[in-house]
């Protein structure tokens, strides 16, 4: 009777307790796109299919394509599916050879 009897005493402070307003929520953030110099265009940069995937191949995909980052894809491995309009993704094999430029 003692362990039903407590939880009953305590059942009005529960009542009693205040509920504030919960603080406005922040405004959003701005939505911010990449500036138009820096679109993925891969068309110019899909020549490199077949070459060996180097440092300097990586540099020359990024400057014809426009893009302003550059994203390696090792063999076998998986990727985040977010877009992101400003960057260009190469794909290679075992072999080095680069097998894959798309934008994403």
């Amino acid at each position: 009777m003692r362990l039903i009897a407590t939880p009953l005493f305590a059942l009005p402070l529960v009542a009693c307790a205040g509920y504030a307003d919960p603080e406005p929520a922040p405004p959003a953030p701005e939505v911010t796109t990449a500036p138009a110099e820096y679109v993925c265009d891969v068309a110019p940069a899909e020549y490199h299919v077949g070459h060996d995937a180097t440092a300097e191949m990586g540099a020359a995909i990024l400057r014809e394509s426009g893009s302003r980052t550059l994203r390696w894809g090792p063999p076998r491995t998986a990727w985040t599916m977010d877009y992101r309009q400003d960057r260009v993704n190469v794909r290679y094999d075992d072999n080095m050879k680069i097998t894959e430029v798309s934008c994403g």
